[in-house]
């Protein structure tokens, strides 16, 4: 196994337009070449970050692993390679589309204008935007933030939406893109921002992590419904068969529950922080019944 540095910028430029109908299958790639590229991400704990080893540790790299697993089956091919790429909100969805990578594991909202251009496995995780700030700044909700600074990572959906929010309601907020979410929880960290709006379940993580978690609040109110899947190229259907296939399999024989009571009710690195995040209603629905639809109102409790 090899871990391979972020691709070039140009790689990601060249899927400016949607994807396609696939010519040919990443199956077919893949047993050719006899390799499958994971994508990963460097902060997104507990789905994918690296560890004190600088090693893709995560409950989404162990999906994609058992993924894995179930295509070296497939493909009759025991000793398949996996080449590790380190990707980032804004270059997943361009680096799975263009073909450099096959998969990207990490936490991925699965939204009706992202699936333009990729798909989606079944979601394995739900979660929703909220925001993150110091106790001491007295921030509850929207309105208090009128005028002020905040911040959120590039090319998520939260983003976008924050974006779209901060101009319907003229609340006149300064808003910087970040990098990566550890980035953008440093920007609040330092007081360069107010707050950090991002999945609740990445704030947790951050928070957990961080030198002084009980200086930090996240807010209770939950601004939107976020399903996380493995993204997929798009119009490959023998690919997305298989890999479908095998995250249901993993959730109908209990490898999922495991996963995630490893990497949400148990310590992790670095710091052997438990989350202590129970699995959601919503979750354990979509466990029952495996979707990959974008729809936040299919995962209504």
């Amino acid at each position: 196994m090899k871990v391979l540095p972020l691709m070039l910028a140009a790689a990601v430029a060249a899927t400016a337009a949607p994807a396609v109908q696939a010519a040919t299958s990443r199956m077919d790639k893949i047993k050719s070449a006899g390799e499958i590229t994971l994508g990963y991400r460097e902060s997104s704990i507990p789905f994918s970050y690296l560890d004190d080893n600088q090693k893709p540790v995560g409950y989404s790299m162990d999906i994609c692993y058992g993924i894995v697993d179930a295509l070296k089956k497939d493909l009759g091919m025991p000793n398949l390679k996996v080449k590790l790429v380190s990707v980032t909100s804004s270059t997943r969805i361009p680096l799975v589309a263009n073909g450099t990578v096959d998969l990207a594991c990490g936490s991925a909202t699965n939204n009706a204008q992202r699936q333009e251009q990729v798909s989606f496995a079944p979601t394995t995780f739900v979660t929703a935007t909220r925001f993150t700030a110091y106790k001491k700044s007295n921030v509850n909700d929207l309105a208090d933030f009128k005028g002020k600074t905040v911040t959120s990572t590039s090319g998520t959906s939260n983003l976008k939406w924050l974006t779209q929010t901060n101009a319907d309601k003229h609340l006149g907020m300064r808003i910087i893109p970040a990098a990566d979410h550890s980035e953008a929880f440093l920007t609040v960290a330092n007081g360069r921002a107010s707050a950090f709006f991002m999945d609740d379940i990445l704030l947790a993580g951050l928070v957990a992590n961080s030198r002084d978690p009980q200086d930090w609040m996240i807010s209770k109110k939950a601004y939107t419904v976020e399903p996380y899947g493995i993204i997929e190229p798009k119009g490959d259907v023998p690919f997305k068969t298989a890999v479908d296939k095998a995250v249901t399999a993993m959730m109908k024989d209990g490898q999922l529950e495991k996963m995630y009571t490893k990497w949400f009710m148990s310590p992790i690195p670095p710091k052997n922080v438990n989350l202590n995040w129970p699995m959601s209603s919503e979750l354990k629905k979509v466990v029952a019944n495996p979707t990959d639809s974008p729809d936040p109102k299919a995962y209504a409790d």
